[in-house]
């Protein structure tokens, strides 16, 4: 059976299953009818009386007696296996009697017996005369029975036959309508592996099993679409940022050995030469310095490594990192509102996030530009708010802010621009506090960057 298929094996299944039942209630019928003919015959042999004398001898025409009730066949004997009379005249073929038959005391006997010739059969009815104490045996014909049982039998292998091929008929018809969802799934799959992860499952329901699996197929292939989509994006993501990270490498690192190269020609003889490489080497040397702590701390915070957590007040933070922004940058009008906020966090790497969005309005507003810092508690949440007046940002460059190496000023240099770590550090940081991040911007009026930070339990 496991080498057919599931429509054969269920179509095969019906049809035996059908033919199993139809074959019980056609031998039902028929043993039914053939009781009840058999019975009628029975009934028609008790009811026969034949003619004897006052002696209970034969008394009819050749010394057998003359023929009464419906028996086709009658027969006297004296004592089981002796035989007195017999009136066969009346059918074509007697019976195959036993020579011994005997008869029970009271009330009769009846058997089913062969005709001389085997054409045909007879039922016997074996009783003892009242008056002679004489055995009497009466037989009937089962003609017309087996025939009306042949002719039941015909009708019943035709009618099955019938009812059986229909069956057939109409069960593969149901089993390829009810295997076509099955179809439809199979050849999704086709598609599916050839590369094609957009294909679901058509006309999924949830009302029947195989729309039930359709479903959650479909629901399957979403998750493994969005896993590939989100793998391919991740894969993208790390080529930028390989290919990223290797350039903002590159710049410190030719500008290194451009200084050593100069060096190298002369300047250890010249105080002004030695000093202008010494500078350069130190401040490229410091930026690389930099740029790797960054990558480094990017690579913690996407492994998942724990910070040190412990309890810590937002609003010294944010009024630590205001006064440093204050400090570097005088002629900024920098306005700040606080409410306490206890966090469970990293104090350093929460100052971190402050410091480097107050540095990302430093890079991206002109020295003048106002800049309003906000903390408050909403939801059992720490909100803060770094909110400047400054240009905004188009819509595709708010969506891709906190990507790592993104620049929404392409024009602006390296060298006062920085490399693009400074937002996606603070959304790493963010995200390891279990908070979220977003902004809030649009061209000529200003930007707003949005943290919020669940608040430490008592």
């Amino acid at each position: 059976m496991a080498r057919f298929s599931l429509r054969a094996r269920l179509l095969l299944g019906v049809i035996v299953l059908a033919a199993a039942g139809l074959a019980a209630a056609d031998v039902a019928t028929y043993t039914s009818l053939q009781s009840f003919l058999l019975d009628r015959t029975d009934r028609s042999l008790q009811g026969a009386n034949p003619d004897f004398d006052r002696h209970g001898h034969c008394d009819g025409p050749g010394g057998g007696p003359s023929r009464g009730g419906s028996g086709d066949f009658v027969q006297l004997r004296s004592d089981p296996g002796t035989i007195s009379c017999t009136d066969g005249g009346f059918s074509t073929s007697s019976p195959r009697l036993p020579a011994v038959l005997e008869a029970p005391a009271d009330g009769a006997r009846y058997v089913t017996v062969p005709s001389e010739d085997g054409a045909s059969r007879y039922r016997v009815r074996v009783s003892l005369e009242p008056q002679s104490g004489q055995t009497l045996v009466v037989a009937s014909s089962l003609a017309d029975v087996d025939a009306t049982l042949r002719r039941l039998l015909v009708i019943e292998l035709l009618v099955t036959g019938a009812v059986l091929f229909g069956l057939a008929a109409l069960g593969l018809w149901v089993v390829k309508l009810a295997l076509r969802p099955l179809e439809a799934i199979g050849a999704t799959a086709e598609a599916i592996a050839a590369g094609d992860l957009t294909r679901r499952v058509a006309r999924a329901e949830p009302r029947t099993e195989v729309g039930r699996l359709g479903l959650a197929l479909n629901g399957m292939l979403a998750q493994i679409e969005n896993g590939f989509r989100a793998k391919e994006t991740s894969e993208r993501r790390l080529r930028r940022f390989v290919a990223d990270a290797s350039h903002e490498l590159r710049t410190p690192l030719a500008a290194v050995r451009a200084y050593a190269e100069l060096f190298s020609r002369g300047a250890a003889g010249k105080p002004d030469d030695l000093e202008r490489s010494m500078t350069g080497i130190r401040r490229e040397s410091e930026r690389m310095s930099m740029l790797v702590e960054d990558l480094l701390l990017l690579a913690r915070l996407d492994e998942g490594r724990p910070l040190e957590r412990s309890a810590t007040r937002l609003d010294a933070v944010v009024g630590e990192a205001v006064d440093a922004a204050r400090a570097l940058d005088p002629e900024r009008p920098i306005r700040l509102q606080l409410e306490p906020g206890l966090v469970d966090g990293d104090h350093d790497r929460l100052r971190q996030a402050v410091d480097n969005l107050l540095a990302n309005v430093r890079a991206h507003t002109s020295p003048r530009t106002p800049v309003e810092v906000r903390l408050a508690q909403a939801d059992a949440r720490a909100v803060l708010e770094v909110a400047d007046e400054g240009p905004g940002l188009a819509d595709e460059d708010a969506e891709h802010v906190f990507e790592r190496f993104y620049r929404a000023d392409r024009s602006r240099a390296r060298a006062s621009g920085g490399v693009g770590l400074g937002l996606s550090i603070v959304a790493a940081i963010v995200e390891a506090h279990g908070g979220r991040i977003g902004v809030n911007t649009r061209r000529g009026s200003g930007t707003t960057f949005r943290i919020e930070l669940p608040l430490a339990s008592a």
